[in-house]
């Protein structure tokens, strides 16, 4: 390699670095991508976080598939998980639970997640499909192993820029 082309490259990841000390994402850039070419078999796709919550809780995680495997599944198997995700009160619960409201107490002085019936029917969705677990009498929680994946489909969702 070139002088020049060692110095680009540096300067290249060393912009990378103050970029992820600034808590900013690189934006334009396909950083991540690229890493997972380099370590992952072609046609991967991986997800991972790391991610600092409100409540004091960190969570690392990462997840892939091959595209082989994912285009041979029955996708109808997964539909309740995405079901359960469906609703706006049962979206409300999820990011009040991760930030720290986790009693079935301080869960109904939101108004916004209706009656103490209503309430609980979507708590039974979310738990059924695996978005929350009991913790305790009436305190829930998101499976950690669920956290960077919920965060993850969240992301997915918005408009790309």
């Amino acid at each position: 390699m070139e002088l020049d082309e060692r110095l680009a490259a540096l300067e290249e990841r060393v912009a990378a670095l103050e970029g992820r000390r600034s808590g900013s994402i690189p934006e334009g850039t396909f950083w991540a991508l690229e890493g997972l070419k380099e370590r992952a078999p072609e046609g991967a796709v991986l997800f991972t976080g790391a991610v600092p919550l409100p409540t004091g809780h960190f969570y690392e995680w990462q997840q892939g598939e091959t595209v082989e495997n994912l285009l041979g599944q029955d996708w109808s198997e997964l539909s309740g998980a995405f079901a359960a995700l469906g609703h706006p009160v049962r979206l409300l619960l999820l990011r009040l639970i991760l930030t720290g409201v986790q009693s079935t107490a301080e869960l109904q002085e939101h108004e916004a997640l209706g009656t103490t019936g209503q309430l609980y029917h979507h708590l039974r969705q979310l738990v059924a499909a695996g978005w929350l677990h009991v913790t305790g009498r009436g305190h829930y929680a998101v499976p950690g192993a669920r956290v960077v994946p919920l965060l993850t489909v969240l992301t997915a969702v918005q408009n790309p820029a």
